[in-house]
């Protein structure tokens, strides 16, 4: 269960970046290949945002696909899982483009009762 070390992860960036401030909703890209099981991680992330700034934040988790490229023939593929030859000639020789992200977009803050959105990156 590797969530609750992601979700610590997460909660680390939030609060260096909220700088003390409550925090309402956040933005996360989450690659295909870390295998995230959002249901675990809501709750972990929840547990481990308790009674802090980001305690009841909503979650955003935008899925990233995994894109290789060949570098044979310079096809690429997009797949949900490991690929491990490419689509277009069979070779093996690939780059990873993406998948295996893990991106704090943007947090929400609460300010005065107001939202206000701060990009992070």
């Amino acid at each position: 269960m590797h969530e609750f070390g992601v979700a610590a992860a997460v909660l680390d960036a939030v609060e260096a970046r909220a700088a003390g401030r409550p925090v309402c909703a956040l933005r996360l890209h989450v690659g295909a290949l870390q295998r995230l099981d959002r249901e675990v991680f809501d709750a972990a992330f929840a547990m481990v945002a308790d009674g802090g700034v980001a305690d009841g934040a909503a979650l955003d988790v935008v899925e990233v696909a995994v894109v290789v490229r060949c570098r044979g023939c310079a096809a690429t593929t997009t797949a949900d899982a490991l690929v491990v030859d490419c689509g277009a000639c069979g070779a093996h020789d690939l780059d990873l483009l993406s998948g295996d992200d893990l991106v704090l977009e943007s947090i929400t803050l609460t300010e005065t009762g107001q939202h206000s959105e701060q990009e992070v990156g």
